[in-house]
């Protein structure tokens, strides 16, 4: 169901890979909820995906940009403003990639050139991307930017690797940089800590499959979906929350205050 939340509103979606992405359910949530869009990714990301699928269905233009890359971000705000006829009241930064994790390198055996590649990619990018916008005056006041993050930032999951230190990083940003977009540009900063979810990306961590079923065992509600995400994001580009900035927002059915569940302590008395 449609509400029309983001009619007359403009923004830029990173990260829409393939129809499992939290970045792709977002943009048609966006589309239909009256909101207009660029879409952006990484030109390796997007031989890999089906990006331009999503443009057609959404009406949206692409323009790859690399998100470590200063100056192709500030061709992307460019760019994007003068598709869309004006500044911007929404971005979505969905971008997370740990080189050790998909090399199969172990949390006490990083190698550093990785460890800084996907510290650049995953969290740095946050910075330079609302760095860029910051510059360029490019947000209309109220606006909303929104980056995904994951409660391994808290909390210790031995597989996750080094894209826990990347979230805290990522979220850290978040609080800085929100500071100085809300007190100078009136514009919202927030972090959404998703449950875990079978993206591509996602599945690419060591016992994926196992923690997302204990996830759900362990959260009152069930473990958020990448749709469930791609609505709350909504609300949050929305001016529904038009004075919520600079917070980690745990969006995970409930997992993130459970001690332990019912299910697990049937499950070990078993």
């Amino acid at each position: 169901m449609a509400y029309n939340l983001l009619k007359g509103k403009k923004g830029i979606i990173f990260g829409a890979l393939d129809e499992n992405s939290i970045a792709w359910k977002t943009a048609e949530r966006v589309h239909e909820e009256g909101g207009t869009f660029v879409l952006t990714n990484a030109p390796i990301a997007m031989r890999m995906g089906q990006i331009n699928a999503l443009a057609e269905k959404t009406g949206s233009q692409i323009v790859p940009a690399d998100a470590t890359n200063e100056d192709d971000l500030n061709a992307l705000i460019s760019k994007s403003m003068e598709i869309l006829g004006g500044k911007l009241d929404f971005v979505l930064h969905s971008i997370g990639m740990s080189v050790n994790v998909r090399k199969g390198r172990l949390y006490t055996d990083e190698k550093y050139d990785f460890t800084t590649k996907g510290w650049d990619v995953s969290a740095l990018s946050f910075h330079k991307v609302m760095q860029s916008l910051y510059k360029a005056d490019a947000m209309n006041p109220w606006g909303s930017i929104v980056a995904l993050t994951y409660m391994a930032a808290q909390r210790t999951f031995p597989d996750y690797n080094d894209m826990a230190d990347n979230k805290a990083y990522l979220e850290s940003v978040a609080r800085s940089f929100g500071y100085f977009f809300g007190k100078e540009k009136k514009v919202r900063v927030n972090t959404i800590s998703q449950s875990p979810t079978p993206t591509t990306a996602g599945q690419g961590v060591k016992g994926f499959d196992s923690f997302i079923n204990y996830a759900e065992k362990m959260s009152p509600l069930g473990n958020a979906t990448a749709q469930d995400c791609a609505d709350y994001t909504v609300s949050l580009f929305s001016d529904l929350t038009r004075k919520v900035t600079m917070q980690n927002l745990f969006h995970d059915g409930g997992f993130s205050s459970t001690g332990v569940s019912q299910e697990v302590i049937e499950h070990f008395a078993e």
